[in-house]
């Protein structure tokens, strides 16, 4: 992934978030909870992401989706990260889908399913800003390399034909 992490990776899309952070109803305890997280205390970021995140606020069910899985400010916890992330995903949230996919690709807290995992990552890439955009299609292609021709059939169908939800 060259210079990037994964974990750097899918911090980068904090332009993603202006169109959010300028809304008004959950933005300032948004805000407040980005600032939180970039100055790792963790905790008072979840405690932040956590209402907002059952009332169906994607970005913040994404970052609680990855303070589950990294266990940070809370026990680590597979299947709760991949239950946040399954959440934001649905709503079109590209870094909740690109990291469903990559715990789809491992078994991580979800049942291992490369066709599941090749679904998101395509939506994930499809759906990146550009500076995030190249180096989810590396792992994207890398995820397609182990798969047969009608796995990667059924994943683009399965991608074509998703199309994201709101929470009510």
């Amino acid at each position: 992934m060259g210079g990037l992490t994964r974990r750097g990776l899918w911090a980068l899309p904090m332009l993603a978030l202006a169109p959010v952070l300028a809304a008004p109803a959950h933005a300032q305890s948004l805000r407040q909870g980005v600032s939180a997280f970039q100055r790792q205390d963790y905790v008072r970021a979840s405690r932040i992401f956590i209402p907002l995140a059952e009332r169906g606020n994607a970005p913040a069910q994404s970052y609680l989706g990855f303070l589950f899985e990294t266990g940070r400010g809370v026990p680590q916890n597979y299947t709760e990260a991949a239950m946040w992330y399954r959440r934001a995903a649905e709503q079109g949230d590209s870094r909740a889908q690109y990291s469903l996919g990559l715990l789809y690709d491992r078994g991580h807290g979800v049942p291992q399913d490369i066709v599941e995992a090749s679904k998101w990552l395509n939506l994930s890439t499809a759906a990146a800003p550009p500076p995030a955009r190249e180096a989810r299609a590396r792992i994207r292609d890398a995820v397609t390399s182990k798969m047969t021709r009608g796995e990667i059939a059924q994943a683009r169908l399965r991608a074509l034909e998703w199309a994201p939800s709101r929470e009510h």
